[in-house]
């Protein structure tokens, strides 16, 4: 793609919440993370997901519903299920979208959770919907105009993240419903230049790649960009990037945000050379394979090290690709 150059030094949106959060006040605590993000060159900027409890809550907090409860899952996110089928109660985070366009001329950024994922995850048998599809389906829809309102309101780059979809189980969606439902959502319209809708379909792949699984979750996906994991050096991480289609856009997720030591750049490094080797890397960007602090309360790294990180994530970006960003 053209213009992927304004994307390249990417992340998936959550950030480690500041310690005075409550004193400081969220407004005053997304301005000071656009100036984070500004200062360490990330080419895309977020709200660091401050105003939301977990990275989910895009969707949740402004959908009618849904009910949550008192179970907490191995995931350690709380479980919401759906009593009926979902309705927005108006733009779910594109008022904050439009302030985040204010502070910087930096390519706002967008995380959502998919619509796939969240049915599956909340879909209950015998309670509203009368199916895990029905409810999907629904979702999309909510999500996809969404999209719209987002990209209206100055967004260039939205992702929607679906941990399930590399996973060998997709909760109560089959896998080709899975695909269907989250196809629904990124259905390419025409898009303004330079606005990118992509799909993180895992924060790190599997140990056995299921090649025809693969090849079918690129087919029926219309994403522009793929967002995916590349930090650990296993033969399924590269073969999900071989396995891409040559017009997407690819992100390589080089750095685990869940290690505080930093990672040696000569090895991530060969691992990316290795992905030049059959793919144009000026179609591609790097981030860190997973979000911070997709749990408000569970951040993984402390801000000290998410910041090294981040560092380092500028610091490959221009081992590949100079200052062309």
């Amino acid at each position: 793609m053209a213009d992927t150059f304004n994307y390249r030094i990417d992340h998936h949106g959550s950030l480690v919440r500041p310690a005075d959060l409550a004193t400081t006040g969220v407004e005053r605590a997304v301005e000071d993370a656009v100036v984070l993000q500004r200062r360490l060159r990330s080419t895309v900027v977020t709200d660091g997901d401050y105003p939301r409890a977990d990275f989910r809550s895009a969707v949740l907090d402004g959908t009618s519903g849904f009910r949550r409860t008192e179970d907490t899952g191995e995931d350690g996110l709380t479980r919401w299920v759906a009593e009926e089928l979902p309705k927005a109660d108006g733009p779910l985070v594109a008022d904050r979208a439009a302030r985040l366009a204010e502070l910087t001329v930096i390519a706002p950024k967008v995380a959502l959770p998919s619509p796939a994922y969240l049915a599956a995850t909340t879909y209950q048998p015998g309670l509203g919907p009368s199916s895990a599809r029905e409810l999907g389906e629904a979702l999309a829809e909510i999500v996809r105009a969404e999209i719209a309102l987002l990209v209206a309101e100055g967004v260039r780059l939205v992702q929607l993240t679906n941990p399930l979809l590399l996973d060998g189980d997709p909760g109560a969606l089959s896998y080709e419903d899975a695909l269907a439902v989250d196809a629904l959502a990124v259905r390419p319209d025409e898009r303004p230049e330079g606005v990118r809708v992509g799909v993180c379909p895992g924060w790190s792949a599997p140990a056995e790649l299921d090649r025809a699984r693969v090849e079918r979750l690129y087919a029926a996906i219309p994403a522009d960009r793929w967002i995916l994991p590349f930090d650990q050096g296993t033969r399924a991480e590269v073969d999900l990037v071989r396995l891409l289609p040559d017009e997407r856009d690819f992100c390589l997720g080089v750095v685990d945000p869940t290690t505080p030591e930093p990672e040696d750049i000569d090895t991530v490094m060969s691992r990316i050379d290795e992905v030049g080797a059959f793919k144009d890397l000026e179609d591609g960007a790097v981030s860190p394979s997973r979000g911070f602090a997709d749990i408000a309360t569970r951040p993984l790294l402390t801000a000290g090290q998410q910041r090294q990180k981040l560092v380092l994530v500028e610091t490959i970006a221009r081992y590949c690709w100079g200052n062309e960003f």
